[in-house]
């Protein structure tokens, strides 16, 4: 039997018979063109049959290798009690809290979230998260437009990470490139014309970028300034709203979430309280019930599109609050002082293994620029490493096309998976 039966055939013929037509067939008589021919499709298999297939499938995955793979998405440590968490009922099925009388927990779950975010950014206003890092940079641009009024144009950092930059294109915004200098972002000329400025710190190469001085780049034109940040960084690094930027955005995917095959995730956004009118999505806020209770409430969605249409800031209408709560769980977890640990310990082992590289005679794309835990270094070929590597049980950096490897190295990675890469680069 099929495990879900939702209409009995009594059901099917009741509903047909109330919309006029005598068979399901009928439904779809008006589909053109018609298909003539045969499908080229497997047989049909019982469910048993399929679900073994599936697992003969899935038994070709490889897991548990160690990861040097990053470029927005990170292989970090997942506390074991955030599944157990978020997998309860009242979390695992819930969607938009729109009636606050039953969804205080989902509300307070996000309003946590918001929390989070504000206090990692510096920014006093988050929403209820976005879609996911690439989003939120595209939200950013349009949001940028709309607060100063000018075509959605803006000033991008060569170290913008590239799947944002192609995300903010199917917005339809123009996009002007800033140079590049030594891995780092030259902020001196930013057009007079553009409604926001956007730095990625740490960037693409994971090198630490001025944010200040992107910040005044961009007020010197009347524009805002918008910092990509990862997460984990801000437990080291000065928070973007301290250093002048209007508006932070990124992915929330570091904070407690697998790397998932690419997804989903959950994207963050914040900004300051001037600005708050025109931040997308919804925002979940706290106030008192009638008894003087404390409750938590949707707040200002009127600014969304299931309620003004064509008018809203944009079509941002519902919130990833199961991986936002992934986020908010790891954060509690850990504190201020974990976060800050595992952001160490990741800056730690990632310079150790640069040096252990460059011992071996590999050269980094950027020896003079200060990073965090991922690092472009040259080498040779870098499809043989990455093969090498593979054969020898781990997951290789990322090929920059460019006779560079991407590597990324989090607090996951053990001294033994350090030198076993350094081995094996060096003798492929």
């Amino acid at each position: 039997m099929a495990r879900f039966t939702p209409h009995t055939e009594e059901d099917i013929r009741e509903m047909l018979e109330a919309i006029g037509v005598e068979s399901l067939d009928d439904l779809f008589t008006d589909v053109s063109p018609k298909f003539e021919g045969e499908l080229d499709l497997p047989p049909v298999l019982s469910e048993y049959e399929a679900l073994s297939d599936v697992n003969n499938l899935a038994a070709k995955n490889v897991a548990g290798l160690p990861i040097f793979l990053g470029a927005g998405t990170y292989d970090r440590i997942t506390p074991s009690s955030i599944g157990p968490i978020i997998s309860r009922g009242e979390f695992l099925t819930s969607y938009t809290p729109y009636q606050p009388e039953i969804s205080q927990g989902t509300l307070q779950a996000i309003f946590e979230f918001q929390s989070v975010i504000s206090e990692l950014t510096g920014l006093e206003i988050s929403n209820a998260s976005v879609y996911d890092g690439a989003s939120a940079v595209a939200e950013a641009a349009l949001m940028t437009a709309r607060q100063t009024k000018r075509e959605p144009k803006v000033a991008v950092s060569a170290g913008l990470n590239p799947r944002y930059r192609e995300v903010i294109e199917t917005y339809r915004v123009e996009i002007v490139e800033l140079s590049q200098n030594n891995g780092t972002t030259d902020f001196s000329e930013v057009p007079e014309d553009v409604s926001g400025v956007f730095v990625q710190s740490p960037n693409y190469f994971g090198i630490v970028e001025d944010v200040e001085a992107a910040s005044e780049a961009a007020h010197a034109v009347g524009a805002l300034a918008v910092a990509v940040c990862d997460p984990i960084s801000l437990a080291v690094l000065e928070a973007p709203g301290n250093l002048g930027a209007d508006v932070a955005v990124g992915e929330a995917q570091p904070l407690g979430m697998p790397m998932l095959f690419g997804g989903p995730y959950a994207g963050y956004m914040a900004t300051r309280l001037e600005f708050i009118r025109q931040l997308p999505g919804r925002i979940c806020g706290e106030t008192v019930d009638e008894d003087g209770k404390l409750a938590y409430v949707l707040t200002l969605r009127a600014r969304e599109q299931d309620i003004r249409r064509a008018r809203a800031n944009s079509n941002i209408c519902t919130n990833q609050a199961l991986t936002a709560l992934s986020a908010t769980v790891y954060s509690a977890l850990m504190g201020p002082e974990g976060l800050r640990e595992v952001a160490e310990l990741s800056i730690s082992k990632a310079h150790y293994l640069a040096e252990r590289l460059q011992e071996a005679g590999f050269r980094l794309r950027y020896p003079e620029a200060p990073f965090l835990w991922e690092f472009a270094v040259e080498v040779p070929d870098v499809v043989r490493a990455n093969e090498a590597l593979l054969e020898n049980g781990i997951v290789g950096g990322l090929d920059l096309g460019d006779g560079a490897m991407l590597v990324a190295v989090t607090e996951k990675r053990t001294k033994r998976e350090l030198d076993a890469f350094v081995e094996v680069v060096a003798n492929a």
